[in-house]
């Protein structure tokens, strides 16, 4: 277990370094920070002091290096356009994505494995096929066109909900939440419903098709054949099974909520780090950039780690195979 758990520690390294030099090159070629840093007076000794300072003067391995050693500290450098240390941007940021991602997160694990059951053992009913149809809409349409519809919807027409901005927000420190304030709470409903919604019917139909193939196993006949309780078959030994490949898609998505949350912020006005990356193109900020992609890739590599080890955990055969050598 122990070897097990170096060798993907040290993929994720290798990782995350590929990862790093392909976003500092990347963004290369996106702009120079420079003409959107000094206005037109600028002369060329004013563009050499400002490259000097901010390092751009030197080679790209020199640059590289400074940039991954204080990452390791933490330290992703000073905003182009802001002036104040990123690290210090994005943590007056990132309760905003990550209590999105987690209502998301929520609603999307709760509603796709819920229905996903009730879908499968319920395969021949009229709500169960309503369900499987109306699920298309999830996986069809792209968010930001499902985040304008609800807006229209909830927004313009009905006027429920505020379609745009946080809400009223509480400080807890350095923590700024919506949850304990009403327009909080409500600010969230719609942009959690837009982000979780395509994962949620993922969700959903992956663990619909598993538990109907599960539902098929000799192993659930003979349950049934003993006399145990339908209730029990589907839950206690259908289910279990069925969670174990769907385990690894499930990481994913919750995953990819934090990292595509870009596309919601962007449509609801959302003042999370998405939204900061957006602003961070615009102006060719690239200390921003390279912190955002660095710190979503650090979060990939995280959850499949976390993924790989309850895969180890959940599927005995695994932890079998390992002790036997083969």
């Amino acid at each position: 277990m122990l070897a097990y758990i170096i060798r993907r520690v040290a993929q994720s390294v290798l990782v995350l370094l590929v990862v790093g030099l392909v976003a500092f090159s990347m963004f290369r070629f996106v702009g120079d920070p420079i003409d959107n840093m000094l206005g037109q007076e600028r002369t060329q000794a004013d563009i050499d002091r400002l490259r000097t300072t901010l390092g751009l003067d030197q080679p790209f391995p020199v640059q590289y290096w400074r940039f991954l050693e204080g990452a390791a500290q933490g330290n992703f450098g000073v905003s182009y356009r802001q002036g104040r240390p990123v690290s210090e941007i994005i943590v007056e940021r990132a309760p905003a994505t990550l209590e999105l991602a987690l209502v998301s997160g929520v609603f999307a694990l709760a509603l796709g494995i819920g229905l996903g059951v009730f879908t499968a053992i319920r395969r021949d009913g009229f709500a169960a096929n309503a369900i499987m149809s109306l699920s298309l809409i999830g996986v069809s349409l792209p968010t930001f066109l499902i985040g304008i519809l609800l807006i229209y919807l909830f927004g313009v027409q009905l006027r429920w909900l505020p379609t745009f901005g946080r809400g009223d927000v509480v400080d807890l420190g350095w923590w700024s939440t919506g949850f304990l304030t009403a327009s909080g709470l409500k600010s969230l409903i719609l942009p959690a419903i837009t982000l979780g919604l395509y994962q949620m019917t993922l969700i959903m139909r992956l663990v619909r098709s598993e538990m109907l193939e599960v539902l098929r196993q000799d192993y659930i006949r003979f349950a049934r054949a003993r006399g145990l309780k339908e209730r029990a078959v589907n839950f206690r030994h259908a289910l279990k099974n069925t969670l174990i490949p769907v385990i690894t898609v499930m990481g994913l998505q919750i995953g990819g909520i934090i990292a595509f949350a870009i596309v919601t912020e962007t449509v609801f006005n959302w003042p999370g780090v998405g939204l900061l990356f957006i602003n961070a193109i615009q102006f060719v900020d690239i200390p921003v950039m390279a912190a955002y992609l660095m710190l979503i890739s650090v979060m990939f590599v995280m959850i499949n780690l976390i993924v790989d080890l309850l895969y180890f955990w959940v599927d005995p055969r695994l932890r079998v195979d390992r002790g036997g050598g083969h």
